[in-house]
């Protein structure tokens, strides 16, 4: 989820607070089609694609709607239209699927193996494996691909990206697509240990925590950040108990960022007072 949320950040510098809500949806798609595919005796791994898919070309939709008419206007007006999209998307998805909570199909095993006498959760493990490859996937895409050059490009100054020719309006909408996506595979991957319902996109703002540690536009310390509130929020559960779970990593994130405003690896940006 940080990951998207970083690359729309990169390419537009609108923090998208309803990234979590798109992941909600994109999980319903994959729920709704997962059904489909029982019915049709098929296997339910054929609904994946078409879920990332159908999530993506929504997150592009909702880019050429609702974000491109406000091209030039003030940052805080993109941010204000994410987080009224929260709502939107949230009372569609209860009109259409209703609030109770639903349990699609895990991706893989829910289930307990012991591995030299250590206990690990196959989903959590699997999941953490596909979490790595996106992540390498996606930097590929950024440093070795020309779409990845483009976005650079755009991050850095849209003005003059657009005078050497890149459509920025096209970066803008590959992004939100690409991140979109990448939202979709986090539900499928989060749903089971949660149950899927409306609220499941909360858990996008509690991704705030961890793009911010990193740095809100830095790939690198989107990965960085994220072990390390894994590992804190583990840590504290263990050590202090399961109260300090919550709180201890999100502590520990204002101490940094009282010494690095920027975060870890952000881009320290200077402005003339």
């Amino acid at each position: 989820m940080a990951v998207g949320m970083v690359l729309i950040f990169k390419a537009t510098r609108v923090v998208n607070f309803a990234h979590g809500t798109i992941m909600m949806v994109g999980t319903y798609f994959f729920f709704s089609m997962s059904a489909m595919a029982q019915i049709l005796g098929v296997t339910f791994w054929v609904s994946v694609p078409f879920a990332l898919i159908a999530t993506g070309l929504l997150g592009g939709l909702l880019e050429r709607i609702l974000m491109r008419p406000l091209l030039g206007q003030s940052v805080f007006s993109m941010i204000m239209v994410t987080i009224g999209l929260i709502s939107v998307l949230e009372g569609l998805t209860a009109l259409i699927w209703t609030t109770e909570a639903q349990y699609p199909p895990a991706l893989f095993a829910l289930k307990i193996t012991f591995i030299n006498g250590v206990a690990v959760n196959l989903q959590m493990f699997w999941s953490f494996v596909v979490g790595v490859g996106v992540f390498i996937l996606i930097a590929a895409v950024l440093f070795l691909t020309r779409t990845g050059i483009a976005l650079r490009a755009t991050a850095f100054d849209q003005s003059t990206a657009n005078a050497m020719g890149i459509n920025v309006p096209r970066v803008f909408s590959l992004t939100w697509m690409l991140a979109s996506m990448t939202g979709c595979l986090a539900g499928l991957l989060l749903a089971p240990f949660n149950s899927l319902s409306p609220a499941l996109g909360h858990l996008g703002l509690s991704v705030l925590a961890v793009i911010i540690l990193g740095g809100l536009d830095s790939i690198r310390g989107v990965l960085i950040a994220a072990l390390l509130m894994g590992w804190l929020e583990a840590m504290a559960g263990h050590f202090l108990g399961g109260d300090w779970r919550g709180v201890m990593p999100y502590a520990v994130v204002l101490a940094i960022i009282l010494v690095r405003p920027y975060g870890l690896f952000g881009t320290r940006e200077v402005e003339r007072l």
